[in-house]
């Protein structure tokens, strides 16, 4: 329960945020958000599940809302705050803006910090190593640390950053490096959790300890969703703070699942991996030699036994993909079918989906034996991995000598992990009462050619309950867009939470008048969205509807739509236009802005991405025009996987999937107009399947309360 003296500290920091905002005004759906989280999380609705989803509109103030409800009872109760976001841009205005205008203000004494993920630091030992082996001056072995010799500019590069992180005006992050750096050059250097150890002494000044200990001394943490995942995975609390004494804030929740079971996927290709494996024995053999121990003998010869056997497994996986994928090229598609390949919709692209999940039981067989011959050579190098640790630290091995090939080593376990990951999944018999794995392959035809193995959850409900839901103290997911066609329960499903359990929802209406603001122009459009003539149409029929402001954001659903329209305009109308891909987002951004700022006619074409996290207040937006209803079409083996689920269910995947994945989208593409409370602007949707179609009406009843017209 909230004690008086809790609710009092939540109302007066309250008070003295809008007494120092410029411009606040209390919104009541503000103070509802900020009541309902705080009364979630101290367990007043339950005590076992103190949950919270929460849709708020665009202006509710979620970032002041989840702060006030979830901060204050966390430092009550020594708990700590983690907000997880999907976006760089998010973070950035927690830390630098939100985050310190609250510590400033609300009279709340807390400290907070952004977390990164290892492999956003650089490995210091890993840095110095590089700039004296590009110098030509270390012994050879530490030559391992380059996979490809560096040039010229690399080593300048390399030598700079060197310097900027002894003198102290570089923190080691790849973020706060003054320009880009190229990933060839990043890979060498960057912290890992096999290379980078803080119980060795060279390694307790690495920027990656050094940020440990600040997030260890932090009240509040911001991370992205995909450290989260990572921590999770982990058992939680090896990276974060552990579970049960966090309370969690998922902004931007709608990319959780996504997220999750990307996170959740494996993929590997089977001649790199055979190439890879040959020097597995090598390397095991080198680290025995330098352990100088006895019990370094056994899992050393283990080791290069069990990557003798991998090896022959492999090979005899490699011998059965390329002869069934030949079968499958030169003969018609049921023959592939018969070995229980299905081909992937995506035009030329040598992709192969498993149907219904399920492989051949050969392949099975021997993923089984491949699964428990990589969790045993992990074992294996791990040992060995271990005790060259422990011949360093006792003085018996020189650090100088060591540590390339502790780099090496740990390049081989993260390979062996994925490995062992892969063959798990595919080894793995599917519950008849969930959904089955989606297992694919891709021929590849880069540099050679070779065969990506892949295999992914296409549910991860189950995984988010297991490793968060039911360990920790609290949570709050939140964004504008996590309702599909008026509803929780697409979402629900999506993240694994129930409707009984427990847990609370909150729908929060945007504050903006969108009735007097804005208004939803149905366009009078002759053809279909899927006719071929649509984009002539589109063509004859935009420059009337670009009059309708002066700054202007045109989304279509595809590139080539997109060009195609551009160029016609360009040639036909002289237009000035920015088209996604012609420049960098921030680029468009600045340019347009600038003219708006000039008083000048500006023209944005944008494709999904710039339908969400886009934001341009004010005079900056004013002419929003949606050229298609935003389906996407499950081009993807795992969505490919999904839709046959449903299909098998007895679902319909297009009105199960599709409808309320596109409600979602169009809500989002809708969000760019209106960004504060005296923004006005006209929104056209060129789509006509919203006044023929069924499901229509679902999706225009989704959106926000615009004013709405129907041309005729």
């Amino acid at each position: 329960m909230l004690s008086d003296k809790l609710k009092q500290a939540i109302r007066q920091a309250y008070k003295a945020i809008g007494e120092n905002l410029t411009h606040f005004n209390p919104r009541k759906q503000q103070t509802l958000l900020i009541a309902e989280i705080a009364k979630t999380l101290a367990g007043e609705y339950s005590k076992d599940r103190k949950i919270i989803t929460i849709e708020a509109g665009t202006g509710t103030g979620k970032s002041l809302a989840y702060s006030l409800g979830a901060i204050p009872l966390a430092l009550a109760r020594d708990k700590k705050v983690c907000i997880s976001t999907a976006t760089v841009a998010l973070q950035e205005q927690l830390v630098d803006k939100d985050l310190p205008f609250l510590k400033k203000y609300a009279g709340l004494n807390f400290d907070f910090t952004l977390a990164k993920g290892r492999q956003r630091y650089v490995c210091r030992q890993k840095l110095t190593l590089a700039v004296t082996t590009g110098s030509g001056n270390e012994p050879a072995q530490a030559g391992f640390t380059f996979a490809e010799k560096p040039d010229a500019k690399d080593i300048r590069t390399l030598n700079k950053m060197h310097k900027a992180l002894l003198d102290g005006s570089w923190l080691g992050d790849i973020d706060s490096w003054e320009t880009h750096l190229p990933q060839h050059i990043w890979h060498q250097v960057q912290s890992d959790k096999h290379s980078c150890l803080k119980n060795l002494s060279e390694h307790t000044h690495c920027p990656f300890h050094k940020a440990r200990e600040t997030m260890d001394q932090a009240h509040v943490l911001v991370v992205n969703h995909s450290l989260l995942l990572a921590d999770l995975e982990l058992g939680g609390g090896k990276i974060l703070s552990p579970p049960e004494d966090t309370f969690y804030i998922i902004d931007e929740a709608h990319h959780l699942p996504k997220v999750t079971r990307d996170f959740s996927s494996a993929s590997i290709t089977l001649k790199g991996s055979i190439e890879w494996l040959t020097k597995l024995r090598d390397t095991g053999d080198k680290m025995a030699k330098l352990i100088k121990s006895k019990n370094a003998i056994s899992p050393a010869l283990k080791l290069g036994d069990d990557c003798q056997d991998l090896l022959v497994e492999m090979q005899k996986v490699l011998n059965f993909i390329e002869a069934n994928a030949n079968v499958y090229f030169l003969e018609n598609e049921s023959s592939a079918q018969n070995n229980n390949f299905t081909k992937n919709s995506k035009n030329d692209e040598q992709v192969y989906r498993f149907e219904n999940g399920i492989i051949p039981q050969t392949l099975k067989n021997w993923a089984e034996d491949l699964q428990s011959l990589s969790k045993k050579s992990l074992s294996h190098l791990n040992k060995l991995y271990n005790g060259l640790i422990e011949a360093v630290k006792d003085g018996d091995t020189q650090m100088y000598v060591a540590e390339p090939l502790l780099a090496e080593a740990g390049f081989m376990l993260q390979r062996l992990e994925n490995l062992q990951s892969l063959w798990f999944m595919y080894a793995k018999s599917d519950s008849d009462k969930g959904a089955p794995m989606a297992r694919w392959l891709e021929k590849i035809t880069l540099k050679r050619q070779d065969y990506l193995l892949s295999a992914s959850p296409i549910e991860v409900g189950f995984t988010l309950e297991n490793m968060l839901w039911s360990q920790c103290e609290g949570a709050v997911l939140c964004s504008a867009t996590l309702r599909a066609l008026n509803s929780f329960d697409h979402f629900r499903f999506q993240v694994g939470l129930k409707n009984n359990d427990g847990s609370q929802y909150q729908q929060v209406d945007s504050p903006f008048d969108y009735q007097n603001n804005s208004q939803l122009v149905i366009a009078k459009m002759d053809n279909e969205a899927s006719a071929p003539e649509f984009t002539d149409e589109v063509i004859a029929k935009l420059p009337k509807y670009l009059k309708q402001g002066n700054a202007s954001l045109v989304l279509f659903s595809s590139y080539w739509q997109m060009n195609k329209v551009a160029l016609a305009l360009r040639e036909d109308h002289k237009l000035e236009i920015m088209v996604q891909g012609e420049l960098s987002r921030q680029q468009i951004i600045a340019l347009h802005k600038k003219r708006c700022d000039d008083n000048k006619e500006s023209i944005i074409f944008g494709t999904q991405s710039f339908s969400e996290g886009l934001d341009l207040p004010g005079d900056y937006l004013n002419n929003l025009i949606i050229t298609k209803l935003p389906f996407s079409v499950p081009t993807s083996p795992v969505e490919q996987a999904q839709a046959e689920y449903v299909t098998a269910k007895g679902g319909n995947p297009f009105m199960t999937l599709s409808v309320p994945d596109t409600s979602k989208k169009l809500v989002q593409a809708c969000g760019r107009l209106l960004r504060n409370e005296m923004d006005e602007g006209v929104i056209t949707l060129l789509d006509k399947r919203v006044v023929t179609k069924r499901y229509g009406k679902q999706l225009l009843d989704s959106l926000p309360p615009f004013s709405r017209v129907f041309e005729k």
